[in-house]
């Protein structure tokens, strides 16, 4: 399995998070719809596998179902999607590279935010809700015990938690980009994906699943959830952004790059300054 260099992975990177910004805004939100979807059905997946399993087996359960969740993030990077946490980390590392601006980096992660939530809440009220498949005995006893998990954090916690999620998601998204077949970049995806689940670090894509589908089922409230959703948020954006993004750029960035060159995909002139 063919894998690139780390300055290449950034290269290919940087490329990613500019055309993210330049797709229409129907198609944003198309795929944005279908990240927020895959997510959903790969959290219903963990429900379905890990709520029959009897006593002696709890301690296994959360490594069976992490070990299915990342099916979610794999449709999302091989069949086509815009999942923000992937954005949190390929948007800003091309406005670190000046090949896009402040403005266009708040926009996509506005759009995405909407679509992948639609997306998400399409799979927990139409599957889980309607259908059923997060409201009937063990199913709707495990929905219910991973949201108020989940709400029962914190500001502080939910917001830490939220960095660890996502410096393990973009690392994944990150590792996905340097490898050149489809099971390097399935491998590449699975395992880091994996570990943050298995730990039960918090993301926010995923809770805009798992959460409203306990709400739809009569347990807690959107307030609740908000509570949840702004911590968990800016984690996700500092665990992305901070410890892959920045980090991997003053690791590997080329010195002396010509700014006006990279500048040239930006509608908006920028002046020659450092950072975000």
């Amino acid at each position: 399995m063919a894998y690139l260099k780390p300055e290449k992975i950034m290269e290919i990177t940087i490329g990613n998070g500019v055309k993210k910004t330049k797709y229409p805004l129907w198609e944003t939100l198309i795929l944005g719809f279908q990240a927020g979807a895959f997510i959903a059905l790969g959290y219903l997946l963990f429900i379905r596998v890990t709520a029959p399993l009897t006593a002696p087996l709890d301690g296994l359960s959360n490594l069976i179902g992490a070990s299915v969740f990342p099916i979610g993030l794999i449709l999302t990077l091989l069949a086509g999607g815009e999942l923000l946490t992937g954005n949190m980390m390929a948007v800003p590392l091309a406005r670190l590279a000046r090949r896009i601006n402040t403005i266009q980096v708040l926009k996509n992660w506005s759009l995405i935010t909407v679509s992948n939530f639609v997306g998400a809440m399409f799979i927990a009220y139409v599957f889980g809700h309607l259908v059923g498949l997060t409201e009937n005995g063990p199913f709707l006893e495990t929905t219910i015990s991973i949201a108020e998990h989940k709400l029962e954090a914190t500001f502080l916690q939910a917001f830490l938690s939220g960095i660890g999620c996502n410096w393990l998601v973009a690392a994944a998204v990150w590792l996905s980009y340097g490898s050149e077949d489809m099971m390097g970049k399935i491998l590449g995806i699975w395992f880091p994906t994996m570990t943050f689940v298995a730990i039960g670090f918090q993301h926010v894509v995923a809770n805009m699943f798992v959460i409203p589908a306990a709400i739809f089922a009569g347990h807690f409230t959107w307030l609740d959830y908000l509570h949840n959703f702004v911590p968990v948020f800016l984690g996700n954006a500092v665990g992305g952004t901070v410890f892959i993004a920045t980090t991997y750029w003053y690791a590997y960035k080329k010195h002396g790059v010509n700014d006006m060159k990279v500048q040239q995909d930006s509608p908006f002139p920028m002046k020659k300054t450092s950072g975000m």
